[in-house]
């Protein structure tokens, strides 16, 4: 019998040499000819078939075999992956297995064993994660290489073991103009914290993943001045590597558009109501008697909602007031007219900015969403300026109702902190002003005029409104193309940076604080992993079961 380009000899399962006709015959001869010469005709054939069933037969045991421990191993590799998406301790392996134990003895108790096989020490679980995350990189390696532009944002963090973490992430636009979003590596930073520090740890760990230093269009970064630095910043080193590579090219450098707007809403300046706000929260939130009797008053009230600590504004209300009272701590500001309106207007203000902060949050937002969500607001403060000098609250329900309270018609005094709010974003956000027109050709090419545009568009923007989109614009487009890549690769916050910090602090806590920084980097490239999921079934064909006993 044939198996695998070989020849197997039915009786002695021996393989021959060569599967040729002298071969096969003096194989016979030699070793089977007495004892089989006697089968003759149809005893023959039938001698034939009983011999060919139980080599399948052999064959088969052992194909059954390894589909036990293929199965075994995908599913130790895809627990493991579970353990690290929820932030949980590599022993937690052990517990799953001994609940698998117990179910499966009560559930299929002849699936028993198959459990058994399934290897979740500790050490195997790390083992299993370390593979993931190494085949995560792999395939991140073969995607950078179809780069044809990319952007970097990068951010730092601290762990509970007061070790300085450096967050990267990569964004890349492919020549279909697919978008890959993902992390390339948290670098733990055990020294000082200079600028050349950073840059040798942002450089090298984006060396490691190949990418083509002249395709870089931007960087995003928190704004720190290790970062930005005019003379010796990470920024102004990063661009000196990608333009000596690229010839001098334009490269775009970005402040986190969410921590700018965090910083325009400080020159509201309203020192004044928030230093009595955090004092009265705090006085009530850092005394655990202070809490409880505050619970019991908000309950007695019908009150469903608690008070989080260092609450700025929006918890403030009749019930504190009365509460202050009690403990013999007044806030004299509650009794002020104009210091209630402050706060009433703030409460305002800031549901708008949260509201604007919540939009510029999230993944695989393109930077041209960003711009219209900076833009829509400082339209919407415009109309709010316009209404407040005008003694219009419609849009400050708090602020209104506090005025109508104390009949207080006259509102202009607030209509010059919208003007401060709105200059604060318009020179924040000048870069915006800059990218306008590469926005409006991005979004809306059809309704450009040719003649407004730079000349080595101009010819291609004709020919796009002249022959519509028929899903050829990568081949037949190439400028336009160049430029969608562009802005669909720029990273304009450090989200992604500041979510992977909030899933490093669960992981790495008081308790497990002597995870590694390699494992750590393992466990958060799996919880950060979007456009790129591990190929278990590549990783299951490398590996054999760990058969860890039965108990």
């Amino acid at each position: 019998m044939e198996v695998n380009g070989k020849a197997v000899c039915l009786v002695c399962s021996q393989h021959v040499a060569v599967l040729k006709e002298y071969n096969l015959r003096r194989h016979y001869v030699s070793l089977h000819a007495d004892k089989y010469d006697n089968f003759q005709g149809q005893r023959r054939r039938e001698k034939v078939n009983e011999l060919l069933a139980g080599l399948k037969k052999q064959q088969s045991v052992f194909t059954h075999s390894r589909d036990i421990s293929d199965a075994a191993v995908k599913a130790n590799y895809l627990i493991a992956n579970e353990i690290a998406l929820a932030s949980k301790p590599f022993s937690e392996g052990e517990f799953v297995k001994t609940c698998m134990m117990t179910a499966s003895e009560i559930v299929c108790p002849e699936k028993r064993q198959a459990c058994a096989n399934i290897s979740l020490t500790r050490n195997t679980v790390a083992d299993r994660i370390s593979d993931l995350s190494a085949d995560l990189d792999r395939q991140l390696k073969q995607k950078v290489k179809s780069f044809i532009v990319f952007s970097v944002a990068n951010d730092e963090g601290t762990d509970i073991t007061d070790v300085a973490q450096l967050a990267i992430f990569i964004r890349g636009v492919d020549d279909t103009l697919t978008v890959t979003e993902e992390v390339v590596e948290l670098v733990p930073m055990t020294d000082t914290m200079t600028a050349a520090d950073i840059f040798t740890a942002l450089v090298g760990a984006l060396d490691r993943v190949g990418v083509d230093w002249s395709r870089a269009v931007s960087l995003a970064t928190d704004g720190a001045p290790s970062m930005i630095g005019k003379k010796a910043g990470v920024v102004k080193k990063f661009r000196d590597k990608v333009q000596s590579a690229n010839g001098g090219r334009d490269f775009g450098t970005f402040h986190c558009i969410l921590h700018q707007e965090a910083l325009c809403c400080k020159s509201l300046k309203m020192d004044n109501v928030m230093k009595v706000v955090i004092q009265t929260v705090n006085f009530i939130q850092s005394r655990s008697l202070n809490h409880r009797q505050f619970d019991s008053l908000l309950r007695e009230k019908d009150h469903i909602y608690g008070l989080p600590y260092h609450t700025e504004v929006r918890w403030l209300s009749r019930e504190i007031k009365q509460f202050m009272e009690e403990k013999g701590k007044p806030v004299l500001e509650f009794h002020c007219a104009e210091w209630m309106q402050d706060l009433a207007f703030m409460v305002d203000v800031t549901e708008h900015l949260n509201n604007l902060n919540k939009q510029l949050q999230g993944r695989n937002k393109v930077v041209t969403q960003y711009y219209d969500s900076i833009r829509s607001f400082k339209l919407k403060l415009l109309l709010w300026e316009t209404q407040l000098a005008g003694s219009d609250a419609a849009r400050f329900p708090c602020l209104k109702n506090v005025c109508t309270i104390q009949s207080v018609a006259d509102m202009k005094q607030f209509k010059d902190k919208i003007m401060g709010l709105l200059l604060e974003f318009e020179q924040r956000f000048q870069i915006f002003g800059e990218l306008e027109k590469d926005f409006k050709v991005f979004c809306s090419p059809f309704t450009m005029k040719p003649s407004d545009l730079p000349v080595r568009i101009q010819l291609e923007i004709i020919d796009l409104q002249c022959d519509g989109f028929e899903g050829q614009i990568c081949r037949s487009y190439p400028n336009l193309t160049a430029l969608a890549a562009k802005l669909l690769c720029m990273f304009r916050t450090t989200y992604l940076c500041e979510q992977v910090f909030s899933v490093m602090s669960i992981n790495k806590t008081k308790l497990p604080s002597r995870l590694t920084h390699k494992h750590l980097n393992h466990i958060l490239k799996l919880a950060a992993a979007q456009d790129v999921k591990p190929d278990i079934d590549e990783l299951v064909k490398a590996k054999r079961c760990q058969v860890s006993g039965v108990k």
